[in-house]
């Protein structure tokens, strides 16, 4: 299996890596907030506050519609031809996911550099945590999305993905902390298991790591990458049968 994961991973990576500006293009959107709404920001806030907040947005943004992949396999018939060679049905998930880890590293870099330049102070130690908790909640996410691809109809996609991700980036406070919001709005998001890793992000950035907020994070990061890659694994293995 790992080998099969390997050469899959390998030749998504390729693939990935020709296709720069589509790379690029993906962070384009928390770019644009991030020198746009940041000096704004700033006025009421810090950029250790806002930037965990558009990472996690990326990485909700471009692993959960990570799916489109398998919906493009799916109707093109390469999905049909895999499920007859010998290789692993888990390493078909696993190949795909690991690609996708590739693409959300690079465009949080460029998130991170761009942050940097304007303005970002974080300590080396805090970023370079938050990095890993983030990997680990986009690899989830991914995971989740191709399950979703794989069990509704390849039309409904894009739209029931797009609706799930939009709310879930707004009730985790990307913009602003859920503390500043209506008691209501605050007790809603307290739903989104995207909350907890962002608040965690955010202590990381301001040097703060043993307390219990970043244990939160973590803890409710690692509860949804096992959930995660468990349905992932299943329905991968029962459509790929």
């Amino acid at each position: 299996m790992l080998r099969d994961t390997w050469v899959l991973f390998r030749h998504g990576v390729r693939t990935t890596l020709r296709q720069k500006v589509g790379i690029v293009f993906g962070a384009v959107q928390p770019l644009l907030f991030l020198v746009l709404f940041g000096p704004l920001f700033t006025t009421i806030g810090t950029w250790e506050t806002l930037v965990p907040g558009l990472i996690i947005q990326l990485g909700l943004m471009s692993m959960g519609l990570a799916g489109f992949g398998v919906v493009f396999e799916r109707s093109s018939g390469v999905l049909e031809r895999l499920r007859v060679t010998p290789v692993s049905r888990l390493a078909l998930l696993l190949g795909r996911v690991l690609n996708n880890a590739v693409t959300l590293i690079i465009q949080t870099a460029l998130l991170l550099a761009a942050a940097y330049a304007l303005g970002l102070r974080a300590p080396a130690a805090g970023v370079l945590a938050g990095f890993v908790l983030v990997l680990v909640l986009g690899v989830s996410l991914a995971a989740l999305s191709y399950a979703v691809a794989l069990t509704i109809d390849q039309n409904l996609f894009a739209p029931v993905m797009s609706t799930a991700v939009i709310p879930l980036v707004l009730l985790s406070g990307s913009f602003l902390p859920m503390s500043m919001a209506p008691g209501w709005l605050d007790a809603l998001s307290h739903l989104s298991p995207f909350r907890y890793p962002l608040e965690a992000l955010r202590e990381l950035f301001h040097g703060h790591y043993a307390n219990g907020t970043v244990a939160l994070g973590v803890a409710v990061t690692v509860v949804f990458a096992a959930v995660s890659l468990t349905v992932g694994t299943r329905v991968f293995n029962r459509e790929n049968a």
